[in-house]
């Protein structure tokens, strides 16, 4: 039975990180195995290099929390990303068009180079009355997903999905039935941002709101004059949100004071998510909302639910992501469900490895995606490349056939062979260069196919040969002397090179319009001088060359002595040819 595969999902927020690691069985069942929190256990403002804290953070969660998978799929906070919304005219089956529109407006919207971002876009609702579609894009600068992937190839891990935490926050809610029937919205108040969602019966609008736990902490670190990390401790012993009207204030001044400094900083969110809502319904021609879902760490301050519920006027709950999540018997499940409103974009990521989504943007890069796609394919651009050197072979010995030479099949074969190792090694790097090789193949195959008189020519010359002796140059001449004799290889090797292998190199000289005579040149094994009768007797025999001592040359020189009863010759022979041809084009 196949063993079950595990996906690490990791959301990397503004104050902190939130993993959890799934287990997928082969009948598709996902289980949630393990899950960690860490914050990064200080201000992370901007204003000094805090890459090392945030290094040590993510590779402290993924090295010290016992996760066992390689695979990771990552989120990317709110703040870091660009989301934008666009309607572009509907154009019924050209997707083409609609990217292209689509890549312009991202390269707009932007105030910088788009080879310094990764960016995805898709489709969001289908034509309205007016005739457009909404579609939507996403950006995220190079440098945001260079130091995340730096980190965790380090680790061994092989990263196959990035994606900014709304989707994957709006996947997650849409798993777990949210926006089935109404507008339903997700406020997810973080650590550096909030994050309002629209779910509106399969729609999806969102909206980054600067606002969060960081305003908060600010704030008090302002009213008392503290640092922030006191500020921050002072925040989470004593605060709650303010409600309005007569109510009893905490006897402590401390709590009083931060807890309206909570409330105001509410107060400022709730402005904007009343903008949102207004932006929504009309220019998105949005339904109204008729419920909202809390999440993110800053929503559990006391009387959060209560305090938007009165603002809103409609019911407020905390959003479980794990609801339709089977869990591990080892998990401690009352930890998790005092930190379930923080995982659901690590819900989502999860569930975009077990199922189809509705939102599927991804910012994997361009190269480490072919990467990715290669590492898969390995196995079947291997068998390729044995079922392309099978089908080479198989067509070389066909063309050793069709023109009888046993040695031209040997030399041929031997060059595609050496040529298909070369592509079967440079499939390792860059899988486009198998294609490189069946171009090349292409090419030669096309080169003999145009020479319509050398297979008859060769075909002809192997029957007169006589036995001991073989060809070095084969060459087509007319009448018309010529100064620019084609090109021909010449074989190397000495005395005897050729024997046993090689094969005459075909060439071409004269008027390019009728050949009438063909010149052989090569070495033999003899007893004596009569190599030129011995010729002219087979030439006598064939149906396309004639030979006339009288008016034809043949030259022969004994090179030397293989043997006591045998010399070697080297030979060159004119004879004309039975009928003129025409030269090929």
């Amino acid at each position: 039975m196949p063993a079950n595969e595990f996906l690490l999902c990791i959301d990397i927020g503004g104050d902190s990180i939130k993993a959890a690691e799934f287990s997928y069985s082969p009948t598709g069942d996902m289980v949630l195995e393990k899950f960690a929190f860490s914050e990064y256990g200080k201000e992370l403002n901007g204003e000094e290099d805090n890459f090392p804290v945030f290094a040590t953070a993510l590779s402290d969660i993924v090295s010290k929390s016992g996760f066992s998978a390689k695979k990771v799929s990552i989120t990317i906070s709110g703040q870091n990303s660009y989301i934008k919304f666009v309607k572009v005219p509907a154009m019924v089956n050209d997707e083409k068009k609609i990217k292209q529109i689509i890549e312009f407006e991202a390269k707009n919207a932007i105030p910088f180079s788009m080879d310094e971002v990764v960016w995805d876009s898709q489709l969001i609702s289908s034509s309205d009355d007016s005739g457009e579609i909404e579609a939507m894009f996403v950006i995220v600068k190079n440098e945001e997903i260079d130091k995340i992937t730096r980190i965790l190839e380090s680790l061994g891990k092989e990263i196959v999905l990035i994606e900014v935490a709304p989707t994957a926050c709006y996947n997650a809610a849409r798993a777990n039935g949210v926006g089935d029937t109404d507008c339903e919205m997700i406020l997810n108040i973080g650590g550096r941002c909030s994050t309002l969602i629209f779910i509106d019966n399969g729609r999806f609008f969102v909206r980054i709101i600067p606002i969060a736990g960081h305003s908060v902490t600010l704030q008090i670190s302002k009213e008392f004059g503290i640092s922030y990390n006191e500020a921050e401790e002072l925040k989470r012993r004593h605060g709650f949100v303010a409600l309005g009207g007569a109510y009893e204030e905490p006897d402590s001044e401390v709590a009083a004071t931060v807890s309206k400094i909570i409330r105001n900083v509410m107060t400022r969110l709730h402005g904007e998510v009343n903008r949102s809502i207004n932006v929504y319904r009309s220019q998105q021609k949005g339904r109204k909302p008729e419920k909202l879902y809390l999440a993110g760490g800053s929503s559990v301050m006391a009387y959060t639910p209560r305090f938007f519920a009165e603002k809103l006027r409609i019911p407020v709950e905390y959003l479980n992501p794990f609801q339709n999540i089977a869990i591990a018997p080892a998990l401690d499940k009352e930890s998790l469900a005092n930190l379930a409103h923080m995982f659901s974009e690590t819900i989502g990521l999860a569930v975009r490895h077990a199922t189809a989504c509705p939102i599927e943007v991804s910012l994997v890069p361009e190269s480490m995606r072919k990467l990715n796609d290669f590492k898969l394919k390995k196995p079947y651009l291997y068998a390729s490349a044995a079922s392309l050197l099978l089908c080479l072979l198989v067509t070389l010995w066909g063309f050793s056939k069709q023109l009888e030479i046993a040695e031209y099949k040997q030399k041929i074969a031997s060059s595609f062979l050496t040529k298909t190792n070369k592509v079967v090694s440079r499939l390792k790097s860059a899988e486009g260069d198998f294609a490189n090789a069946q171009n090349e193949y292409n090419a030669a195959v096309q080169i003999l196919a145009k020479q319509k008189i050398w297979p008859m020519m060769l075909n002809e010359s192997q029957k007169v040969l006589p036995d001991d002796m073989w060809l070095t140059t084969f060459t087509l001449t007319s009448n018309v002397p010529t100064t620019n004799q084609a090109p021909r290889d010449e074989f190397e090797g000495g005395l005897f090179a050729g024997m046993g292998g090689g094969r005459p190199t075909p060439a071409v000289s004269g008027s390019p319009t009728e050949l009438t005579a063909a010149k052989f040149e090569g070495h033999a094994l003899i007893r004596d001088n009569g190599i030129n009768e011995l010729f002219t007797e087979m030439l006598s025999k064939s149906k396309l060359f004639k030979f006339n001592p009288q008016t034809e040359t043949f030259t022969s020189v004994i090179d030397g002595t293989m043997a006591s009863s045998f010399n070697v010759s080297t030979f060159s022979l004119t004879s004309s040819l039975q009928e003129a041809y025409k030269r090929d084009k």
